[in-house]
């Protein structure tokens, strides 16, 4: 116990005459952490939640071009812009426009394009009409063109993903417009055939199925949304907290280059106390650390203009992560001192080593899009066990059966860790 409390204490005061470390071991994470939200903020968001500019250049002036403008004007995504300086777009002006960059999409209705979808629906009309034994009644042009197509324009800088969410979501709103007017011309040919009940018919729905969005989560009282405050805080909050392995090798092999080591070894006891005294300091650090950049989040980033980070309901699971993160992150700081003889080795070694395990273990980016062998090894990496953890906890609304694994393997991380450094050390001992 003595030699327990000696090295808490030793520790503290280490850490109290660097006051400038002290400052930068929270000031540089906070900053971190700051950056990286703003940083990826927009690639964060979904093209859902962002509105674009769309050109229109109605060359039909007829239902579909109306159709078209209301429903994109509705659908919220868009700000339909149909004329300039009171004047209506021409599809020149369009195609200037789209290839200067000031805007990013452009569509064109070509002229024709409500007959031709209206006699199309005509035709599928009487072809049905003609099954039932019910005279052809509808008009029909005579040669249809196939050539008749809403020409979109892209600004050329414009990322593919862009282009594909975009055609795609057109592409279901034109799907939409042309159903509608085959269910209007097929109510018509109904009402014609059924005359006295003209005023009462009814309309006809096509979607008899819909879509409705339900959270998984346990407790589904909170809707958490993925954004950059809800990814980067926690992300870069357990890379900052392995970096913790700087501090304690630098301070490990101090000690063993001016003495104090072999002082503390002098106290009646074993070497695993020391370890353990160490190992409750800088723990305590860790935990300390997180939560003030779990505070940022929740405080600092709304000022910023980002979402605040949700915490999930569960705040003993997200504890206990915090908690076995820094054991592991801990663990590892002390098994580096312990390994490498001179503060170059072991700081050179410990940092790109966590930048490295950070990088495969879906710090940066997420593991999901990482190539499929480069994710079989981020799956190895603590970071990535302890961002599961968090994500269970933050994003999932998970309690401690849905961290467990993930805590326990940074658990037996930390031990072995641990374990390593001990037998180490009592080589050199010997």
């Amino acid at each position: 116990m003595l030699r327990l409390i000696a090295t808490i204490r030793k520790e503290w005061l280490l850490l109290l005459r660097d006051k400038a470390g002290l400052a930068l071991l929270f000031a540089m994470p906070l900053i971190l952490i700051t950056v990286m939200a703003l940083i990826q903020d927009a690639p964060f968001k979904d093209y859902q939640e962002v509105k674009f500019d769309i050109l229109t250049v109605d060359n039909d002036h007829g239902r579909l071009g109306r159709y078209i403008r209301e429903g994109l004007g509705s659908s919220g995504q868009f700000n339909v812009i149909d004329s300039l300086n009171n004047q209506p777009v021409s599809e020149a002006t369009a195609k200037t426009l789209i290839g200067e960059g000031h805007y990013k999409i452009s569509i064109v209705i070509p002229k024709g394009s409500t007959a031709e979808i209206v006699s199309n629906a005509n035709k599928i009309v009487n072809d049905i009409s003609k099954r039932m034994g019910i005279p052809a009644q509808l008009p029909v042009k005579a040669i249809a063109s196939d050539s008749l197509a809403v020409q979109l324009y892209f600004d050329p800088a414009a990322k593919k993903a862009f282009k594909s969410a975009i055609r795609q979501a057109l592409d279901n709103f034109l799907t939409q417009v042309q159903t509608d007017l085959l269910l209007e011309r097929i109510q018509m040919q109904l009402r014609s055939k059924d005359s006295t009940a003209t005023d009462t018919f009814p309309a006809i729905k096509l979607k008899a199925v819909g879509l409705q969005e339900t959270n998984l989560g346990k407790n589904q009282e909170i809707d958490v949304i993925s954004n950059s405050v809800q990814h980067n805080v926690p992300a870069w909050s357990i890379f900052a907290m392995f970096f913790i392995v700087i501090p304690i090798a630098g301070n490990m092999i101090r000690e063993r280059e001016d003495g104090s080591l072999v002082r503390m070894k002098l106290i009646p006891g074993n070497y695993l106390s020391i370890l353990s005294g160490k190992l409750l300091f800088f723990v305590g650090i860790c935990v300390i650390q997180f939560y003030l950049m779990i505070a940022v989040g929740i405080y600092g980033m709304p000022l910023l203009g980002l979402p605040a980070l949700q915490l999930g309901v569960d705040h003993w699971a997200g504890f206990i992560t915090a908690l076995s993160i820094s054991i592991t992150a801990t663990a590892y700081g002390i098994l580096i001192g312990t390994i490498f003889k001179t503060p170059n080795q072991a700081l050179n070694f410990g940092a790109i080593s966590i930048v490295i395990l950070s990088a495969i273990g879906g710090i940066w980016i997420p593991l999901e899009i990482m190539p499929e062998k480069i994710q079989t090894i981020g799956r190895l990496s603590p970071l990535s066990w302890g961002l599961d953890a968090i994500n269970d906890v933050y994003l999932r609304n998970g309690d401690i059966k849905f961290i467990l694994q993930d805590i326990t393997r940074l658990l037996a991380c930390g031990l072995v860790m641990l374990g390593i450094a001990a037998w180490v050390e009592q080589r050199r001992i010997n």
